[in-house]
């Protein structure tokens, strides 16, 4: 079966066409800064064919979409003779009302991403969008939604339910969701894969998007994610854990509602604090050369991941595996050491070269470390094609 995954964020787009149940890449394609005169095209195959395209006009996803899609017809370099070839289009949603598991994306299921806006505005948005397009352009393939809450819905109801009345969650359904299901599920298959069992373990997702995830056995019972994407660990805009009453509290010194939560969400986090950047390698630089306020968004960021390892550890009643996974969590020496650091008293024990001279799937700890610590690059897309083969209409 010919599979194509589709990956939408607020402004890119990431492709990868797969042969399935053998899970080989055919190709795969990236578009970067959609809805600019300035965007970037990426197209390769595994035979080392590739392009790259830049200063583009793709005003919207549709224009990307085409692109992928013609390379991927091209009678020199294609891999599809034509588009009723695909099968199936499988797509990393985020939250759709009432739908929380692997879905037909059938106009029920959309209407629940609609409902929804309100709690996933910068990740329903351009899915929905992108959905579209492809029902218009590939209309005999099955369209289907992993949603990214699926992973979560074995998190037992005390650590679920918030502390409000009672008739919130039974009339709007107000509990902890969580998301980056894809990527923390696939580190559960993957641990799977490497031990026979996921034993205890904690997943951290660290990127400009960032969640933790405890899980036993290979289910999740705890993440730091809620009902949005907006609470947790600070991220590259968002606040992360906050006192709900700051809302209130800035309304009533002149801000608007909207002023607020424009605020909270695009300009906290690591840019709030640091006031130099969202992408932690230019915070990581400032701290090097003096900043203070760079180093203290650091500090904060390491300290979120220290505190809820160590709450997740408690949980869990122990630990197995820890796990660095996301752009920050690949490629974050120095956030890997600063938080493994201030954990070693949990029998979290760092080899500091293994931690410098890391490479793909790898461990990181020392031998005599009570717990593994592994760095597992992403494969959210891998993740999704597994589900999006593996779903069987009702």
């Amino acid at each position: 079966m010919k599979l194509l995954v589709c990956n939408a964020g607020s402004t890119s787009l990431k492709f990868k066409l797969f042969d399935m149940p053998a899970e080989t890449v055919l190709a795969e394609g990236k578009v970067e800064r959609v809805g600019t005169d300035t965007a970037i095209y990426h197209f390769s195959k595994p035979d080392g064919f590739r392009i790259f395209r830049e200063n583009l006009s793709i005003p919207t996803y549709t224009e990307g979409i085409q692109l992928f899609l013609s390379d991927l017809l091209d009678k020199k370099h294609g891999v599809l003779s034509n588009l009723a070839e695909l099968e199936r289009v499988g797509f990393k949603t985020v939250l759709s009302k009432g739908h929380y598991g692997i879905h037909e994306l059938t106009p029920d299921v959309l209407q629940g991403m609609e409902d929804y806006m309100v709690v996933a505005p910068a990740h329903n948005k351009p899915y929905l969008e992108v959905i579209r397009q492809f029902q218009k352009l590939t209309p005999d393939a099955m369209l289907v939604g992993a949603f990214e809450t699926a992973f979560h819905q074995t998190i037992p109801m005390e650590r679920k339910i918030y502390g409000i009345p009672y008739e919130w969650y039974e009339k709007y359904g107000i509990e902890r969701l969580g998301y980056h299901g894809a990527s923390h599920s696939y580190v559960a298959e993957t641990l799977t894969e490497m031990y026979g069992s996921t034993g205890k373990a904690i997943s951290c997702h660290l990127g400009g998007s960032g969640s933790l995830c405890a899980i036993d056995d290979g289910k999740s019972v705890d993440t730091s994610f809620g009902l949005s994407l907006q609470v947790g660990v600070i991220q590259s805009n968002r606040c992360g854990d906050i006192d709900p009453f700051i809302v209130p509290f800035l309304q009533k010194e002149g801000m608007s509602l909207d002023e607020v939560l424009e605020g909270l969400t695009k300009h906290g986090g690591l840019l709030g604090i640091s006031g130099v950047s969202n992408d932690l390698r230019d915070v990581e630089a400032a701290a090097k050369a003096g900043n203070e306020r760079a180093l203290l968004a650091i500090d904060v960021f390491c300290n979120g991941i220290i505190r809820y390892i160590g709450s997740y550890y408690a949980e869990l009643g122990g630990l197995d595996h820890l796990v660095f996974t996301g752009g920050i969590g690949e490629h974050g020496v120095t956030i890997r050491a600063k938080v493994c650091t201030q954990l070693a008293h949990m029998g979290i024990l760092l080899d500091p070269e293994k931690n410098t001279d890391c490479h793909g799937n790898t461990v990181i700890s020392r031998s005599d470390s009570p717990v593994t610590i592994h760095v597992i690059p992403a494969n959210e897309e891998l993740g999704v094609a597994r589900k999006t083969y593996a779903y069987q209409r009702s």
